[in-house]
């Protein structure tokens, strides 16, 4: 399935978007996509059989936002330098274990809402990745197969980042992260029995119609399965809870001076195999 949630900022009402790329309105049969409905598997059993019944109503697209497809995010876990290429180019030694931040929750936005390149920002960069929306109530998780049953979905992340100040501020990563709408999620968050593998997923990126990224999930260092299992280790993942996996090559922090990082103006497309596409326009803060 591929399920989202549609309306304005704050007031968005769950939806399906069915085999046939119509969408229908899941307000009558659902209150929200959030963990709540992640984890009642009753609840999603419903919606799979009204969506196949054909018995959900319509809605009209024209005009309508594309909100977060996850309401009340508990948590956005983050991989750094998780692919062999994007750490090549950046010329970071190949990490012997994950690379964990966090993202605040209210960093999420749709994913075709403005990007807002904050305050005296001379490095806004962009990273499109994976993101696994986590489906069970996990800890310490042992095996791969563990891990990937507690995987409701997946979806398209922009992992927007502030190098100057990830890097040349002082502290931890979280700075140079957390910014206001630093993280477009969706349009769709789709469920794991239509990805069958998320190592074989295509992940492209453009800057004003130029390709920048191209890359694939088959170079992850770390793949799904291992990422949700080491993170198990070492905080609890409720459903609802985002991992964003990493980004493949192609960011503007590794491509040669004067580096094209990010302006107000600038129109970011992104997408994943099977998991939808994003736009979004840049704007000052």
């Amino acid at each position: 399935m591929k399920l989202l949630r549609v309306g304005t900022v704050g007031a968005e009402r769950p939806a399906l978007l069915d085999e046939a790329g119509v969408l229908r309105d899941l307000s009558g049969l659902v209150p929200d996509v959030d963990g709540a409905l992640l984890e009642d598997d009753a609840a999603l059993a419903r919606v799979r059989a009204a969506a196949a019944a054909g018995d959900l109503p319509v809605l009209d697209a024209t005009g309508l936002r594309v909100g977060p497809p996850v309401a009340r995010i508990g948590k956005v876990v983050c991989i750094g330098l998780n692919y062999h290429d994007h750490a090549r180019e950046t010329g970071a030694a190949t990490p012997e274990e994950p690379i964990i931040f966090m993202k605040a929750p209210d960093t999420v936005v749709g994913p075709d809402d403005t990007v807002l390149v904050p305050r005296g920002s001379v490095k806004t960069d962009w990273e499109v990745e994976l993101a696994v929306v986590i489906g069970r109530t996990v800890r310490y998780l042992e095996t791969d197969e563990q891990a990937l049953a507690a995987v409701a979905g997946y979806a398209v992340a922009h992992d927007v980042s502030e190098r100057a100040f990830q890097i040349e501020r002082g502290g931890q990563w979280d700075k140079g992260k957390n910014c206001e709408t630093f993280n477009p999620l969706g349009p769709w968050l789709v469920t794991a029995d239509e990805v069958p593998d998320p190592q074989a997923l295509g992940v492209r990126l453009w800057v004003n119609g130029e390709l920048k990224q191209d890359g694939t999930t088959a170079e992850q260092i770390f793949p799904v399965a291992e990422v949700v299992r080491y993170v198990s280790q070492f905080m609890t993942l409720y459903p609802g809870d985002v991992i964003n996996t990493g980004t493949p090559a192609g960011v503007a922090m590794g491509q040669p001076e004067p580096k094209p990082y990010l302006r107000a103006g600038d129109v970011v497309e992104l997408e994943i195999d099977g998991l939808g596409r994003q736009r979004q326009e840049l704007k000052d803060a």
